[in-house]
């Protein structure tokens, strides 16, 4: 019995010893501050957290830094626990410099640093939209008919005032009479989201499918082997450039971001007179606008009285002009002009008028050497506009006053397709100067047009393939429309137009081309656009 007592007192004894010597280990661990099943750290602990923290804040910045569609929508990227609030503060920092989508301009949808989409999936997607030809809210506004007003918006990237020429049409009468075509050169999820999101009229989208976004490194973008713009053509054959044979007539080789502009107005026109199936047999009037413009709330009214002008009074008119230059000559006061150069005011920064050395490619980087055209917002100018908001005037077409807002109907259309290959092929980049060289060299009757004195649409672009200022404001000039039309609104919805004659001037001449379009691939490509029906 006493063994028994012994043995289980050594037992006690030794499970004691087992429980004293557990807590000893626990509370080891409480002081060095380590939690329960945490490994024990060596010695170097701290320089190794020091060099964790460093490359922890390095990823977390990164991950800042990344543009919204570059992770799952809604994911949520917690902070490090080792981050402290000063690495923190400057990772925020960091990320307002980053910078999510710009708001000014220039307006690009996107930045610069934005990762590349797959061009194989934006061909493809392309390929489905011009095929399917979806037609939204054609259930609520539709059919269309010979009588609907077909609108077609050439769209580039320029968001901000894409949303602002929506905007105006939105509050346009008799807009739910109409056909809007969206026609793109970039595909861009924003702007799709924004153009399916209309719903006061029918739309519809079309996608040039030539783009430079969807060709960067090959014809019609810039491929390596193209010869540089300034080569010298005596030099070319030497370094065996693709276009060496090909200068335009200032001796420069092609730039790629110059010639889209012209192409994808061929392309827009041939596809949606002859390929876009809801007006295939389409005899009204399309209204060509694009997304820098701006329209008056009666501008449809206004057409529609223009188009009973002119089919009563003025047969002979081939185009209506909805939209039109204000402009007064306004000479530098040292008065040393250049020869021919007349300086126009046109608020809106167009170089519509200035000789062709001043747009040419090279000038436009020095378009701060002229006198440029600026509207007249004082109280004088504005009455004297207000007088002419209920009058028209017929005369010849004229590229530099008459290419904003214009509107004409299959039957023009036809007689300008007959001159594909004068359009094509004369060296000027810009879709106006090479229709007024159709005009004047291959129509037997020259363009004639009908051009509303008082616009109902404005030009808002202060950025774009002509203007390199550093200070673009779109809100500025959008105040400035917006303060005319709203002087303006008790001489809107005229009842009645009065229609005059431009007066009688010189004999129009057309210039020498402005450049940019020597190249022969770009003349056949043009003509390949050129549908034959």
């Amino acid at each position: 019995m006493r063994r028994a007592r012994l043995h289980l007192l050594c037992c006690v004894k030794f499970l004691f010893v087992i429980i004293l010597f557990v807590l000893v280990c626990s509370n080891i661990h409480l002081l060095r501050g380590d939690e329960p099943g945490q490994e024990e750290k060596d010695p170097l602990v701290p320089e190794r957290r020091k060099t964790a923290s460093l490359q922890i804040t390095d990823s977390f910045s990164a991950r800042l830094r990344q543009t919204p569609g570059s992770r799952d929508a809604g994911e949520h990227i917690a902070p490090d626990p080792v981050l402290s609030a000063d690495l923190l503060n400057q990772a925020a920092a960091d990320n307002i410099l980053a910078g999510d989508r710009e708001h000014g301009l220039p307006n690009n949808t996107r930045p610069d640093d934005q990762p590349v989409v797959n061009t194989q999936d934006i061909l493809h997607n392309i390929q489905q939209e011009n095929t399917n030809q979806v037609i939204h809210n054609g259930d609520i506004f539709g059919p269309v008919t010979n009588s609907t007003v077909i609108i077609a918006v050439q769209v580039h990237n320029r968001l901000t005032y894409l949303r602002q020429l929506i905007q105006s049409l939105s509050l346009s009468t008799s807009i739910s009479s109409t056909l809007l075509v969206f026609s793109h050169d970039v595909w861009d999820e924003e702007i799709n989201s924004l153009v399916r999101s209309i719903d006061f009229t029918q739309t519809i989208q079309i996608f040039y499918p030539f783009s430079l976004q969807t060709h960067p490194d090959t014809f019609p973008g810039e491929s390596p082997q193209d010869c540089p713009r300034d080569l010298k053509p005596k030099k070319s054959p030497s370094i065996n450039c693709t276009n060496y044979l090909w200068p335009d007539i200032y001796g420069h080789f092609r730039e790629a971001k110059f010639t889209q502009t012209k192409h994808h107005w061929w392309w827009k026109a041939n596809h949606i007179f002859h390929n876009l199936e809801v007006a295939r047999h389409f005899t009204g009037t399309v209204v060509f606008l694009e997304e820098d413009h701006f329209v008056a709330e009666d501008f449809l009214h206004t057409l529609s009285m223009m188009q009973h002008e002119q089919e009563n009074n003025y047969k002979e008119v081939d185009i209506l002009c909805l939209g039109t230059y204000l402009r007064k000559f306004n000479y530098k006061s040292n008065s040393k002009q250049q020869i021919g150069f007349k300086p126009h005011l046109n608020g809106l920064m167009h170089l519509q008028g200035l000789p062709p050395f001043a747009r040419s490619l090279k000038s436009l980087q020095n378009e701060s050497v002229y006198s440029s055209r600026r509207l007249l917002w004082a109280p004088p100018f504005l009455n004297s506009l207000l007088s002419m908001f209920h009058k028209a005037e017929v005369g010849q077409w004229i590229s530099s006053k008459h290419n904003m807002g214009m509107a004409f109907t299959r039957t023009v259309w036809d007689k300008i397709r007959r001159c594909s290959t004068q359009f094509c092929t004369y060296d000027d980049y810009n879709w106006d100067w090479s229709l007024q060289h159709v005009s004047l060299n291959c129509m037997k009757e020259k363009l004639q047009v009908m051009m509303m004195k008082g616009p109902r649409v404005f030009h808002i672009g202060e950025c774009g393939v002509h203007h390199k200022k550093s200070d673009c404001d779109s809100n500025l000039v959008m105040d400035k429309v917006k303060n005319i039309l709203k002087t303006a609104n008790t001489f809107l919805f005229p009842a009645k137009l009065s229609v005059g004659r431009m007066g009688l001037k010189k004999k129009v001449k057309l210039k020498k081309g402005n450049g940019g379009w020597g190249d022969k691939r770009d003349h056949d490509m043009c003509r390949n656009m050129t549908s034959v029906g």
